[in-house]
């Protein structure tokens, strides 16, 4: 009876439909950085994602490194992908010249954000004068300059510098009025919290795509200081389930994926079907989830058939 198992072992029964997924990377800062973002791109490559997206570093520091990467991909591999962009210290000229520059050289995808200031994640920001304000104006930016897709961030909890839940929802419908196809939210931990939320958003007439950020976490103490100055709460349980364990990082590992795995899992059963991966830029927690969702790469008689 599948009513006493599990949500991750209820997804192995199988029956429901494959979803969509996509995955993001950062660019690589040194050759073994490179060389390591590599195999996790190559080992992820053939689960067919929707797309890939590369990050762009605080103040678009990332920014030659993040356009390097996102070219070779597009030459070198079968992926689609998106190339994240930012308002931050730059003046509109500028980021206009950016976005012509992907669509010439073939990039249709860009994950439109405002960005945090240089160095300081969840720092004050305050926009250049000449410079766009804000995710909404960059957005409708980028659909005045060529028809991309674009995909926007939500926060599933309240963002650190809004009011409320509201103001967040309003926030999301003015990116989609300026041309957002696509949300990708940011990493939580509380699934009934995000539930809730998620029929907030629904339930505000917002119909687009909407992708659950999953980040599997195997490091509490560097998660605890990424997720502190952007207002992410992080639940009681999953310290006591890394506490204890800072020399043991195998044993993080099988907690990192169990955690992300039945959050998946149970997601899908609540009728998501599109999921965003931050990987970090390794593969193998990434790449065990996707195959409890059914998400696999094909047999080799399915390849030569196709």
């Amino acid at each position: 009876m599948t009513s006493a198992l599990g949500p991750v072992a209820r997804a192995g029964v199988g029956g429901t439909p494959r979803p969509n997924v996509s995955f993001e990377f950062s660019p690589p800062k040194t050759p073994e950085a490179e060389e390591s973002l590599w195999e996790a791109i190559r080992r992820l490559e053939p689960l067919n994602p929707s797309f890939v997206s590369v990050t762009y570093g605080a103040g678009g520091s990332t920014r030659d490194r993040t356009h390097r990467t996102v070219l070779r991909m597009l030459k070198e591999t079968t992926l689609k992908p998106a190339a994240h962009l930012t308002c931050v210290e730059a003046s509109r000229e500028q980021v206009d010249e950016v976005i012509r520059d992907y669509w010439e050289s073939g990039i249709r995808h860009i994950v439109a954000l405002r960005g945090d200031p240089p160095g300081q994640i969840g720092g004050a920001y305050t926009p250049r004068a000449d410079g766009y304000r804000n995710a909404t104006e960059l957005t409708a930016g980028i659909k005045a300059i060529a028809d991309f897709e674009v995909s926007v961030g939500l926060y599933p909890h309240v963002h650190p510098e809004s009011p409320g839940i509201e103001h967040d929802i309003n926030v999301l419908k003015a990116k989609i009025d300026a041309g957002a196809t696509r949300a990708i939210t940011q990493f939580f931990f509380d699934v009934d919290s995000f539930l809730r939320f998620m029929d907030r958003v629904r339930k505000a007439g917002v119909t687009i795509p909407i992708s659950p950020g999953i980040m599997p976490v195997t490091n509490y103490k560097g998660l605890k200081k990424m997720a502190g100055p952007i207002g992410i709460e992080l639940p009681r349980w999953l310290a006591n389930l890394f506490e204890g364990l800072d020399k043991d990082p195998e044993t993080r590992r099988l907690i990192a994926a169990s955690i992300a795995t039945e959050t998946c899992a149970r997601l899908a059963e609540e009728g998501f079907s599109d999921f965003h991966f931050y990987t970090l830029n390794r593969a193998d927690l990434t790449y065990a989830i996707c195959r409890v969702l059914g998400v696999r790469e094909p047999e080799p008689a399915e390849e030569a058939a196709a």
